[in-house]
Parts: structure tokens; C-alpha cells; sequence
């Protein structure tokens, strides 16, 4: 088991119809090709750049599609082999994270991650890539953080309060979350619509359907894997799809009254995020803040513990959000560098039984070795 530094993209969008409206000057330049997103403060020289190198950079030309097959495909390989994987949207609100996470079902170049990651799934456990020595059982949850709240989103009362609980070999889960078997992507479809049409939506004057809560859909995959004569052994794969709300400012988003409230707490909640990132990078602390929000509690794992994990900054070019930008890239760079230890979730048991089997042919290995050595036959006697 080995470090692994949590992996980080850029993604920027093109100007929307009001920017283009309004003529908004352009200040985020991409290169793909170094991996690099510059960004100019209005009114500077190009020369006064401020540059951040990722593990990838989007522009507003590229698909989801590309996206996905370049960093995201395999998050989801590892957790068909058994590991935990994360993916989660950053950035103030209006920024695409939505778009990025669920996309638009047409063209298909802009299915979102969160679709292709539940196709690329179900294809490995029926498709013509599936493997003859393994059996697959899937299953799925979905979930907002909602005013500090946690909600289900696959049951008709939304508003239960449902409390997070630590397993010692599974870590945190939700207690009481409803988790259903699926074994086909017509399913898997209506699980997402039902569920994204339970969240919670609001307009305010940056984003008519801003989303007032972070959600995740939870993916489950317990792989029994038969290895012939070494027996058989039960990994768990689980992967989170996190869409994080938006940051947002007051005097900008115009929100008051329960916006107003909503915005409060998604700040403070994207603030302990930010405080955990801190603290993980700085190496110094001795206690991670994990439990001052109910997201960092649920990412616990995916932030410096056992994960795969892919953080998505979404950023907008124009210079009307060159602060919200610049804290977006900021952000990110500090999330490069935590460390995480990814690791195989394979049953204790199974592991125990099979280091049993691998001492006794080990053993019997030995014994045939001595036992043979130690005879001698006469010549035209066998045994």
C-alpha cells in the first residue's frame, strides 16, 4: 500500500449568454499541452499571468467525453478491481459543476461523469468486457447535504435527518440510507432522475436553478472473485460522485431571506473543506477537522484516507469572477498535494483463509522436498 497524491483538473466554461451580452473580458488561458490555466487579473498585461499546473486542463471546446476518458476512467477501473474512488465539482456557483457532474443528454459528447461512470460500470459486469471469473452485485444511494441536513433523495420524505456512522472496515456511512439493487442502466437512469429531481433547486440572479445543496451518489460494487485453486475472495468497491453547491457572494447572487440562509451554510461547509485541505497539506497539525461539517465527515475517506480521488475545479473565464477564479485555482492547487493511501477492500476473512492456503503449500512444498530428498531407490526399483 502506497501514498497517492489526490488528483486534480481544471475545467473553465465559455462565457454565457449575459458575459457575451455584456462583452466580458476573457482572463483564463488553457493549454492542454503543459497542463497549464493562467489567469490575468483585469486591466494587467498578459505578462502579469498567474499561472497553476494540474494534472489536466479543460477549455471551453472540450467534452465531457474527453474528460472522462482521460482521467476519470481509471477511478472507475480501480473500483471494478476493488478500490474506493471519488470524484467531486468545485467552484462558485454558476460555474458548470452540474453540467460537469450530470451533463445534458444530448449531444452525447456531454453526457455527464456521473452517467458514464454508472454505463462504464454496468458494461464491465455484462458487457462483452466482463471477466468469467467474477460476480458482481451493485448497489446504489443518493444523497444531499442540505442546511447541515442529510437527506435521502431515492424516498418520498426528503427531509429526514439521517445521522453519519463510522464502520471500522467499510469507514463512514449513513445510517438508514435507503441503498437499492440495480443490474441494468435503464434502472440506474431513473434512480439519477428520481433522485436529481428531489434535490434541492433555487434561483437567485447568478444561476436560475442553482443547486442549494452538495449531493452524492454513492456506488457500492462487491466483486467475488473466484481465483481456482486458491479459492475465492469478496472485494468492495465504492465510488462517490460528489456535486459540491456553489460558493457564492450575497451582493452578487442577490440571495436573501432562505437563499440567503441556504448560502450561508453552503459557505461555511465549503469553509471546513477548505480548512481540512489546509490542514492535510500543511503536515504540521495533529487533528484534522473532519467532523465541522457533515460533508468533510462523509468525505473523510476520500480526503487523506483510503481513495481514489479526482477533484474537478470549475472556474469561468470572464472577468467579472476573477476573485471567485482565483480562489477556485488556489484551492485546487492546495488539494494536489494531500495524500491519500488507496488500498483493495477485500473481506478479512478471505484474506486470512487465503494466507492459510498459501502457508500450507508452502509447507507441503517443504515437505516434499525433504521427504524426497531423504530416499534412495535401488537401481530398477520404483515407487
Amino acid at each position: 500500500m502506497s501514498d497517492e497524491c489526490v488528483r486534480v483538473i481544471a475545467r473553465c466554461r465559455p462565457l454565457d449568454y449575459n458575459e457575451i451580452k455584456m462583452k466580458t473580458e476573457i482572463i483564463v488561458s488553457i493549454d492542454s499541452s503543459l497542463r497549464q490555466c493562467s489567469l490575468r487579473k483585469p486591466g494587467d498585461p498578459a505578462k502579469m499571468r498567474k499561472v497553476f499546473t494540474f494534472d489536466g486542463v479543460y477549455g471551453s471546446q472540450c467534452n465531457t467525453e474527453k474528460l472522462y476518458s482521460e482521467i476519470v476512467h481509471p477511478i472507475v477501473d480501480g473500483v471494478l478491481e476493488g478500490y474506493n474512488g471519488t470524484v467531486f465539482a468545485y467552484g462558485q456557483t454558476s460555474c458548470g459543476k452540474t453540467f460537469t457532474m450530470q451533463g445534458s443528454a444530448q449531444p452525447e459528447s456531454q453526457v455527464g461523469i456521473t452517467p458514464r461512470c454508472c454505463r462504464h460500470i454496468l458494461n464491465s459486469m455484462q458487457g462483452k468486457g466482463r471477466r468469467r471469473n467474477r460476480e458482481y452485485l451493485l448497489h446504489v444511494s443518493y444523497l444531499e447535504i442540505y442546511n447541515e441536513e442529510i437527506r435521502d433523495l431515492l424516498v418520498k420524505n426528503t427531509r429526514s435527518n439521517l445521522e453519519i456512522k463510522e464502520h471500522p472496515d467499510k469507514g463512514m456511512y449513513v445510517k438508514g440510507l435507503s441503498s437499492i439493487t440495480v443490474d441494468c442502466y435503464e434502472d440506474m437512469a431513473e434512480i439519477l432522475e428520481i433522485g436529481s429531481a428531489n434535490r434541492s433547486v433555487g434561483s437567485t440572479c447568478m444561476n436560475t436553478d442553482s443547486s442549494r445543496s452538495h449531493s452524492i451518489f454513492i456506488i457500492d460494487l462487491q466483486v467475488n472473485v473466484n481465483k481456482g485453486g486458491e479459492g475465492e475472495c469478496v472485494r468492495n468497491g465504492k465510488l462517490n460522485l460528489v456535486d459540491l453547491a456553489g460558493s457564492e457572494r450575497q451582493s452578487k447572487s442577490g440571495a436573501t431571506g432562505e437563499r440567503f440562509r441556504e448560502a450561508t451554510k453552503i459557505n461555511l461547509s465549503l469553509s471546513a473543506l477548505g480548512n481540512v485541505i489546509s490542514a492535510l497539506v500543511d503536515g504540521k497539525s495533529k487533528h484534522i477537522p473532519y467532523r465541522d461539517s457533515k460533508l468533510t465527515r462523509l468525505l473523510q475517506d476520500s480526503l487523506g484516507g483510503n481513495s481514489k480521488t479526482l477533484m474537478v475545479a470549475c472556474i469561468s473565464p470572464g472577468s467579472n469572477n476573477y476573485e471567485e477564479t482565483l480562489s477556485t485555482l488556489r484551492y485546487a492547487k492546495r488539494a494536489k498535494n494531500i495524500k491519500n493511501r488507496p488500498r483493495i477492500n477485500e473481506d478479512p476473512k478471505d484474506s486470512l483463509i487465503r494466507k492459510y492456503l498459501e502457508e500450507i503449500q508452502q509447507l507441503k512444498k517443504i515437505i516434499a522436498k525433504e521427504f524426497n530428498g531423504g530416499l534412495s531407490t535401488r537401481p530398477g526399483e520404483q515407487w
